[in-house]
Formats: C-alpha cells, structure tokens, sequence
C-alpha cells in the first residue's frame, strides 16, 4: 500500500478507487467492494480495506453526511451532484459493517498501521465515517 497518510483518500489503492467510482455512472463497484470485504472468510486484504473505505465514503457522501475528507474530494463532489445516486439503508448499514470488519482483527490493513505511530489518527477517522453513515 502506498499510503502518504492516514485518511479515507490519502493511498494509492483508494485514489485509484475513486477515480474508478468516478468515471462510473452507478454504484455497482461500491456494492462489489463492501461485499468483499464482507464475504472474505479470513483475512481482509489491505487493498479490498482501502476500496471499501472509499466507497464508504461516498456513500455517506450520497446521503448527504459526507466527511470533512470527502468535502475536499472535488470530483467526488461533482460525481455526487451529478450521478443523485439513491442510497438504499441497507447498502448504508453493510458499508458500516464493512468498515467494523476493517478495523478487527484479521485485518491486513489494521495489522499495517499498527506498525506506524498514526494508527489511533486512522482508526478515529475510519470510525468517524462509521458514524456518518449512521446518522
């Protein structure tokens, strides 16, 4: 993982994400991503974490409750107001529970950062967005 910081979009893998989910006309890579993240039977991988976390993040963007990250996020904004996209509950409720599985154990992407001194940074904006989409 590329990471030049602890935010939703501050990696390789998730700016690739979203420049993906922008490009696109629905939420159907969103959906593939969660569900991912919530089917592996073991262990989460780093990448499949970091595309989760992005599409958690424009889905509380969807809803109207985007986070401060996302607000700097232009083309996410702009996709937004031009996509409409209906965010059903469900899909709502499975990226919290996407995001709940990022941050357990068997996590690659939580093993990664606790070797870094940004973890707590990390974990409280991942719980930050968990709350968003909860609002």
């Amino acid at each position: 993982m590329g990471a030049w910081g602890p935010g939703s979009f501050e990696n390789d893998d998730a700016a690739d994400f979203l420049a993906d989910v922008t490009d696109s006309g629905d939420l159907a890579l969103l959906r593939e991503v969660i569900d991912n993240v919530l089917t592996s039977t073991e262990f989460v991988e780093a990448p499949d974490a970091c595309q989760a976390i992005v599409a958690a993040e424009v889905i509380a963007a969807a809803l109207g409750r985007p986070t401060a990250a996302a607000l700097r996020q232009d083309h996410l904004t702009k996709w937004v107001a031009r996509i409409r996209p209906g965010i059903e509950p469900a899909l709502a409720q499975r990226a919290h529970n996407a995001l709940a599985r990022i941050l357990a154990p068997n996590s690659e992407l939580l093993e990664l950062w606790e070797e870094t001194d940004e973890l707590a940074e990390w974990q409280a904006s991942v719980k930050e967005l968990m709350q968003q989409l909860q609002a």
